[in-house]
């Protein structure tokens, strides 16, 4: 398969999966060195796995600045 091809079809994969297929490529030119890394792989893949059974809620980026410059204005 030429690149061209490869790169055609990965851009109709779901963005989950393009998510995950970045994610592994990125890594194959920096694998994490140090037990931190590691960690917050760790939590993250922790963090949004409570955000799909729900058991954390989700606040859009958005909402987190608008309350961010709320505060700061007072």
């Amino acid at each position: 398969m030429k690149t061209n091809e490869l790169i055609d079809e990965a851009a109709m994969l779901p963005v989950e999966e393009r998510a995950r297929l970045i994610d592994s490529l990125l890594l194959s030119f920096n694998p994490p060195e140090s037990d931190i890394e590691q960690l917050w792989a760790k939590e993250a893949k922790r963090r949004l796995a409570e955000m799909r059974t729900g058991q954390s809620a989700v606040v859009s980026g958005e909402a987190v600045f608008e309350r961010v410059w709320t505060r700061l204005n007072k």
